[in-house]
């Protein structure tokens, strides 16, 4: 049993540090009916709803293939990189950035292996992680942290979009050039690669039915992010259809993280009816909503402290800007981040060290850029 804990402790340390938190704040703000009002349940619906759309594309094979597809047109290493790279970067928008880690990371080290360029394993997954989270930023569905937000500050979706625009385009901007101070090197056998996959992306005509029907839910979705649906009706439309026709696929649903959203917004609605709590986190905002937000991501992780800094202002686009560039930085800043890292540490033990310095170095220098970038634009 304590090795069972243990484990669950290590494993979700997120949730068990938001759950204690909700637990302390409940011991002084003891439960009531007021504990109805702290959660936002539309957020919960919605973020519940875009995990089990892309749990299901992700069983069909379909980001993997159009990857497959790409590298099929690639000639040499450099163009290689460019597409392992820039798949996180476009479809983390769509897809959110740990989806798009789980996805593209496994398959880039595959795709090494089978060219023997396997020497380029620790500054690929180091791009293709900053490529995550850094094309994550443009838009409400790429994190948990930017549904929350903007939800919560009521904009458009062409406001937000035009709120981090500036960001990824200097993102992309950033990884073009990383690729580019990589050395080139001939590609020999880049044809293994494409062939080794042939027999895994033989999925058969039945899987056109359910392509249809997630790509129906994933519409529901972005309906949901312009306001043009209720989350509630996406969400009970696409649970009944999963219920019929594909229950074991709920079990792929982060609930840990739906979790965690529960437990932060009851310890921040706690926290919000404690007047002298209140009144030091605002003074500590007021003015630096930006940089504490970047700050305190780099602890407890930028989606935390998205949950966490909105109850206490009402500057939501610095927040998203905040929060965002806040990804960046530690191995915990974006929890998406610590993905890549497993992977690594999972298949060559020996290169975790290098990777952790080379991840820390390349988040850092990116961070001040996009700062850098940040006080420039608010100017």
């Amino acid at each position: 049993m304590r090795n069972r804990i243990k484990k669950i402790l290590q494993q979700e340390t997120v949730l068990t540090a938001a759950f204690v938190l909700a637990v302390v704040s409940a011991l002084i703000v003891p439960p009531d009916e007021a504990y109805l009002g702290y959660i936002d349940w539309n957020t919960l619906l919605l973020l519940f709803s875009l995990m089990a759309v892309m749990a299901g594309f992700q069983k069909l094979g379909i980001f993997k293939a159009v990857g497959r597809r790409l590298l099929s047109k690639t000639g040499d290493t450099r163009q290689l990189l460019l597409v392992l790279v820039f798949l996180p970067f476009f479809f983390s928008m769509l897809i959110t950035n740990d989806v798009a880690l789980i996805t593209f990371v496994p398959f880039a080290i595959i795709v090494l292996r089978l060219s023997q360029q396997e020497k380029l394993l620790v500054p690929l997954v180091v791009l293709q992680t900053l490529a995550a989270n850094l094309g994550s930023m443009l838009t409400p569905m790429g994190n948990p942290q930017n549904l929350y937000l903007y939800a919560k500050a009521g904009i458009s979706l062409t406001a937000f979009l035009q709120l981090m625009l500036p960001y990824t385009i200097a993102s992309g901007l950033c990884l073009f050039a990383g690729i580019l101070m990589i050395k080139k090197e001939a590609l020999n056998s880049l044809a293994l690669t494409t062939d080794s996959f042939s027999k895994e992306s033989a999925q058969g005509e039945s899987t056109l039915p359910k392509f249809i029907c997630y790509s129906v839910g994933f519409l529901l979705c972005l309906l949901c992010v312009a306001k043009l649906l209720a989350p509630i009706v996406a969400a009970a439309i696409i649970l009944f259809f999963l219920l019929l026709t594909d229950s074991a696929l709920l079990k792929k649903i982060d609930y840990s993280l739906l979790g965690t959203f529960v437990c932060f917004f009851v310890f921040i609605g706690n926290m919000g009816r404690i007047e002298h709590f209140c009144t030091l986190l605002a003074r500590l905002l007021t003015g630096h909503e930006r940089i504490v937000a970047v700050l305190s991501s780099q602890i407890i992780s930028n989606v935390p402290a998205a949950l966490l800094l909105s109850g206490f202002t009402d500057k939501y686009p610095l927040l998203i800007v905040g929060t965002n560039l806040g990804g960046l930085g530690t191995l915990i800043a974006s929890m998406a981040s610590l993905i890549s890292y497993k992977q690594v540490a999972r298949e060559y033990p020996a290169l975790k060290g290098k990777y952790f310095g080379s991840f820390t170095c390349a988040n850092l220098v990116m961070l001040a850029v996009l700062l850098a970038l940040s006080v420039f634009l608010s100017k």
